[in-house]
């Protein structure tokens, strides 16, 4: 059973998902995509801050910190892992 498609903000702590699209415009959307978030990408979510934002995320061997705002813009397909 595959599960539904997510924002990368809503990928629980502890799972991975495949980035499906970045919605983002201008130079965020150049910021992501340079950061390694393509289509295809397995990305896992790492942990959250104390407040909830922003959240850590393992791409292609590097940690990465993105706000909300931004992950509200890439849609994952989670993986079982």
């Amino acid at each position: 059973m595959r599960e539904t498609v997510c924002t990368l903000a809503k990928l629980p702590v502890g799972k991975q998902g495949v980035v499906l699209e970045v919605q983002a415009n201008g130079s965020t959307r150049r910021r992501l995509l340079d950061l390694g978030l393509i289509p295809g990408t397995v990305v896992e979510s790492i942990r959250r801050s104390p407040t909830g934002d922003p959240t850590a995320f393992g791409i292609r061997g590097a940690v990465i910190a993105l706000r909300k705002t931004d992950g509200d813009t890439i849609f994952v397909q989670p993986v079982a892992n």
